[in-house]
């Protein structure tokens, strides 16, 4: 068995290197699908991260009327705080989010004139954090309906469909590209070894008369495509190795201050999903043209 198998491996060795331009053809182009599916792997991840942060900000923002007596307000806060929707309701007062409004503006490097005009413009407010950022209930209600002590009610929960939005339709446009570039590179592959059976044709004539097996004159064929397959994940991975740290760079760059995680397990994902696509494509595109072109 283990004799067969080197003998295997050897002829689909030599037999990539006889037809040198359409393997390399194959080869560049797994390495392009590749590419493509490991950027839809990283984006996806990206938008993931950057889902799970806007998720944990997720909260409902009331802001209260000057001149709010405290008890009006502790007994909305009590409110608020029994609905099973909630996890966790804070009260700021005008002067600690004056000094949040300030902080942002020192961050931004835009002047701040409330120190010198001795005003506070921004007001008090409740702030409730949800258990699930995409259940509400009926917290947006119970704060509106606080007429004489609420002025406004914000929530972000159309950011987070948004974003659901936009990562579903990303998704779904990514795996149909995919798609569309995998049946190409399959059908180079298949092409690639029918080529390689065409000019074997005489030996492979001969290997019958001699009484070969199928298997014993199939599987080098297979093991072509597999090499295919291999080579174009191997440069894949080479390249994404090369390419990480401009990767990351870019998209500290792109995100700004917002601190995006990647998966840790990331990596590992990125060289399991390529080196088994990889595989796939190329054994698949090997065995449909060996079935097509050596059954009689």
């Amino acid at each position: 068995m283990l004799r067969f198998l080197l003998f295997s491996i050897r002829r689909a060795w030599q037999g990539f290197w006889r037809n040198a331009v359409m393997s390399l053809a194959a080869t560049v182009t797994m390495t392009l699908m590749l590419l493509m599916l490991a950027g839809l792997v990283i984006g996806l991840s990206g938008m993931d991260a950057g889902l799970r942060f806007v998720e944990q900000k997720v909260e409902v923002q009331a802001f209260i009327a000057d001149g709010t007596p405290q008890s009006r307000i502790d007994a909305l806060i009590a409110q608020v705080r029994a609905l099973p929707e909630v996890a966790e309701v804070d009260y700021v007062d005008k002067q600690q989010a004056l000094a949040e409004w300030q902080q942002q503006l020192r961050a931004q490097g835009k002047p701040d004139y409330s120190s010198e005009t001795g005003t506070n413009p921004i007001p008090a407010s409740i702030r409730v954090k949800l258990r699930d950022p995409h259940v509400y209930g009926n917290v947006v209600q119970t704060l509106q309906s606080a007429q004489g002590v609420v002025t406004d009610v914000l929530e972000t929960q159309h950011v987070v469909d948004a974003l659901l939005s936009v990562t579903g339709f990303l998704r779904t446009a990514g795996v149909v590209v995919l798609v569309l570039v995998g049946v190409t590179v399959l059908f180079i592959v298949v092409n690639t070894i029918r080529l390689a059976v065409v000019a074997r044709a005489e030996e492979i004539e001969i290997m019958r008369l001699v009484g070969a097996s199928d298997a014993f004159i199939r599987w080098p064929f297979i093991f072509e495509g597999l090499l295919v397959g291999l080579l174009g994940a191997a440069l894949t991975l080479g390249i994404l190795a090369l390419a990480a740290q401009p990767i990351g760079q870019g998209v500290a760059t792109l995100v700004g201050q917002v601190p995006i995680q990647f998966d840790q397990n990331l990596a590992q994902e990125l060289v399991l999903v390529v080196g088994g696509a990889g595989l796939a494509l190329g054994g698949l595109g090997a065995f449909i043209s060996v079935r097509t072109y050596l059954i009689r």
